[in-house]
């Protein structure tokens, strides 16, 4: 019991210091519980909904927070390895299953209870408060294989109900690509990505230099990225503009509003398809996130920099590069790529600085390289 507090007598028999905070916590559970019973439900059928993964820690995170606040420490004791678990899902590290939904309502539910209980001045021992914390600290650091198993052992140890492995265990992975039909989706990206490259003179060679750039700037850091889903995500990532009209994003001239906010939507479509294809999911979150900002000023998201992948970061960069070259072109290719770097390099807030020199020593070699 290692995360839980030095007095373990804050779950099994807590003191409240203050009653009217007490009920304003439960009020906050009546209001976040039901929404977070909702989001669980639409996971089980779309698990790698990323916004609704977002939404579920976010939520989670506000409930221990509201619990800090209200010095209700049961739920942050709660809450906080609940936390942590999310937090990996949302990284990728592990995917959501059954068993991660039964352990996390199994959890809200113990909490809302006990809080109710306490608010009336009866025991919480039969809640068996210290055994869920217990459980939810040994799934925190699990890996995902051995998940289903702690979950099921929560399960138990707190309700005394052994639930059917097949109700909980996660849903089987789809099997890795074999080599055949990753090459197939690749050729199928870049036939799209050269679809759009035809709509406009000026997108003549895009993609292929687009491509050459991400490769070799992830290949410069030392291959941190998987290229094929960065290859995925370089063919695809503005592909969702073909979803939008063309008066928008062919316009030469400044964009309305209005056009701006419909831009901001593109990252969302192209990501869509990715999901909708096994095996893509990490190129899926690469595009949606290409065109966020470490300071939070990106979109459709607003992440910071923590909450962005690599691949997007590098993405970011290259078409940034890509667009500032094409619209200095008149000026001659040197120029135009000079001009270029020297933007990205000026733009400390809109990209990753750790990417930065990389980039640069891959737009080095290329114009030594002529």
């Amino acid at each position: 019991m290692a995360d839980l507090a030095a007095d373990p007598a804050a779950l099994t028999h807590p003191f409240i210091k203050d009653r009217e905070a007490l009920g304003e916590f439960l009020d906050s559970l009546a209001d976040k519980v039901p929404t977070i019973e909702r989001d669980v439900a639409r996971l089980r059928r779309s698990p790698q909904d990323r916004t609704l993964i977002a939404d579920l820690f976010r939520a989670l995170h506000n409930i221990k927070g509201d619990a800090a606040i209200c010095k209700v420490e049961m739920g942050v004791l709660v809450a906080h390895p609940i936390e942590t678990l999310l937090s990996r899902l949302r990284e990728g590290e592990i995917v959501f299953s059954d068993a991660l939904a039964e352990v996390i309502l199994l959890a809200l539910d113990r909490l809302e209870m006990a809080t109710e209980t306490i608010a009336a001045g009866h025991s919480i021992e039969h809640l068996k408060l210290p055994a869920l914390v217990d459980g939810l600290v040994s799934m925190k650091d699990g890996s995902e294989a051995q998940l289903p198993a702690r979950a099921i052992a929560v399960i138990e140890a707190v309700t005394g109900f052994r639930p059917n492995l097949a109700a909980v265990a996660p849903k089987a992975k789809a099997p890795a690509h074999e080599r055949g039909s990753t090459a197939e989706d690749l050729r199928f990206f870049r036939q799209l990505a050269l679809q759009l490259d035809s709509l406009s003179p000026h997108f003549k060679g895009r993609s292929d230099r687009l491509l050459r750039l991400v490769l070799d700037t992830n290949a410069q850091a030392g291959m941190p990225v998987d290229p094929l889903q960065l290859e995925a995500a370089a063919y695809l990532h503005d592909v969702g503009m073909m979803f939008l009209p063309q008066a928008i994003w062919l316009k030469a001239e400044r964009l309305s509003a209005e056009d701006q906010r419909a831009m901001r939507d593109h990252p969302r479509f192209a990501a869509g398809l990715l999901e909708r294809i096994p095996g893509w999911e990490t190129a899926a979150r690469i595009v949606l996130q290409h065109h966020e900002m470490p300071d939070g000023g990106g979109y459709p998201g607003g992440l910071k920099e923590p909450d962005i992948v690599a691949g997007a970061k590098i993405l970011a960069m290259a078409d940034a590069f890509e667009a500032v070259t094409l619209k200095h072109s008149h000026r001659g290719q040197s120029r135009s790529l000079l001009r270029a770097i020297a933007e990205i390099n000026a733009c400390d807030n809109q990209f990753a600085p750790e990417w930065i020199d990389h980039f640069n020593a891959v737009i080095r070699k290329s114009i030594e390289q002529g």
